[in-house]
């Protein structure tokens, strides 16, 4: 497959590649040249001279006759020419100039465009949600007040402040529908090749710490759920993946993560530190990365391909829909079987007393940090998942704190130590699943070390400027 902007170089790339074996050459981003002067003339001719089938097509618009032509085509089984072609197309396309091309300008423009949606999701989605908690949860009282009189563990794991049935509120409305304006809005900037644009902008700010510019798109994509996002990682480069999974573990604070951060942030009438609070996960995280990124994830000479190949047009509604299906299916084929599974942990180890000898061990530990030691329940919990932030910071029936919070420094270092102390059983699963538990191990340690070292620093460094 080639792309016919860039047709004669893409052959010289790729048919030494494939010398002497079978296939065919479809080439795609036919409607970007299919108004050149005998474009199509002279693709029969190159196809004529190769002895190879050459299609073009619109990929985003395939047609069943060009299905049936790259069918019948692959079918044949025609042997790929030795050498390059003697034959050239003698074109080359280049996309129109726009704002992110502009040094620093466009940079800040596709960091604002990858910024909006989790602002939004803070601000919007998250009030939303917070005015049909209540008449929620009031819709389900007699079915948890049933669930919590029920013999042994059975209370815990369906009621209590952990099991389903408590949780279900929580779930419905803050989790799937920030999952799903994500991955909208991640469909719609791919769809419209906004991505591509934002990723060639942005390449060269994300170097030095081992990303790739589309690396970025993909932790955003961590603020709905991280499950899709580490899955999505599959299209990393080998050297910047781990790094990019380091970054969705520990900067990209998802579905349950950011609504629990507000929340907590509201009950202390500080709303305001919100974006204190995503910019000190941005700078944690770069921190962490520009330390621990290969040299080889940083090398200068990592080029990405798609430079001048960016073109933009408008979003078609099945790719958006086709884009979106693909993470929220992940979501729930994924994320909420673990999910549930977790609320079972979590409910057990209550039962069993484990959470309170584990926050009664870490209470001491908490003046570490210039935090009450109450504070302790929130970062075990959500070291297992992310609303338990919230749980354990939460006075859930008074809607205020029932921690002694008194200054803004102190609320940011707890959520922020609860939020990143260690990613979320989920994403520990993901992440093994998909680059092994010794990895996961490695970045778990790496996190944790980032996040005890980075909420020192924000407790007294803090304290300095505010008491």
């Amino acid at each position: 497959m080639v792309n016919a902007t860039h047709l004669d170089q893409d052959l010289e790339d790729l048919l030494g590649l494939v010398e002497n074996k079978h296939g065919a050459v479809v080439v795609t981003f036919w409607d970007k040249v299919v108004r050149l002067p005998d474009a199509g003339e002279r693709l029969a001719e190159l196809s004529r001279r190769a002895a190879i089938p050459i299609i073009p097509v619109d990929a985003r618009r395939l047609s069943e006759a060009h299905r049936q032509d790259i069918r019948r085509a692959v079918g044949e089984g025609r042997k790929f020419p030795p050498g390059p072609l003697s034959q050239r197309a003698g074109w080359t396309v280049a996309p129109s100039r726009t704002p992110f091309d502009i040094p620093v300008i466009g940079q800040i423009l596709a960091l604002a465009l990858l910024i909006l949606p989790a602002w939004f999701a803070a601000q919007y989605a998250n009030a939303l949600a917070d005015r049909l908690f209540e008449p929620l949860s009031a819709l389900i009282a007699p079915l948890l007040r049933t669930v919590e009189v029920w013999p042994g563990p059975l209370a815990s794991i369906f009621g209590g402040d952990y099991g389903f049935v408590a949780m279900f509120p929580f779930l419905l409305l803050y989790s799937v529908p920030t999952v799903l304006f994500f991955a909208v809005v991640i469909a719609l900037l791919k769809s419209s090749g906004l991505v591509d644009r934002m990723t060639v902008s942005l390449h060269p700010l994300m170097l030095p710490f081992g990303l790739a510019g589309r690396d970025l798109v993909r932790v955003m994509m961590g603020f709905g759920c991280n499950v899709p996002a580490v899955v999505n990682t599959r299209a990393c480069s080998s050297c910047s993946r781990a790094n990019c999974v380091m970054a969705i573990g520990i900067g990209a604070a998802c579905s349950y993560q950011l609504p629990a951060t507000v929340s907590v942030l509201a009950a202390a009438g500080m709303t305001v530190l919100v974006a204190p609070y995503l910019l000190f996960l941005a700078v944690v995280t770069l921190l962490l990365l520009a330390l621990s990124a290969s040299r080889a994830s940083r090398d200068p000479k990592n080029h990405l391909l798609i430079e001048g190949r960016a073109f933009l047009q408008w979003p078609q509604g099945s790719a958006i829909r086709r884009e979106a299906a693909h993470v929220v299916n992940q979501f729930f084929t994924v994320a909420l079987p673990v999910f549930f599974m977790i609320c079972v942990l979590a409910a057990l180890l209550a039962w069993s007393g484990v959470l309170d000898a584990c926050s009664r061990l870490m209470g001491p530990v908490m003046s570490l940090f210039n935090l009450p030691p109450e504070a302790a329940l929130a970062v075990v919990l959500g070291s297992i998942r992310k609303d338990g932030l919230a749980i354990g910071l939460l006075n859930m029936e008074a809607g205020n704190l029932k921690v002694p919070l008194e200054s803004p420094v102190q609320v940011l270092t707890a959520v922020a130590l609860a939020g990143i102390f260690l990613p979320c059983l989920v994403t520990v699963l993901a992440i093994a699943r998909e680059l092994g538990w010794r990895f996961a191990i490695r970045m778990m340690t790496r996190q944790a070390t980032a996040a005890v070292i980075s909420c020192l620093v924000l407790a007294w460094g803090g304290s300095l400027f505010y008491s």
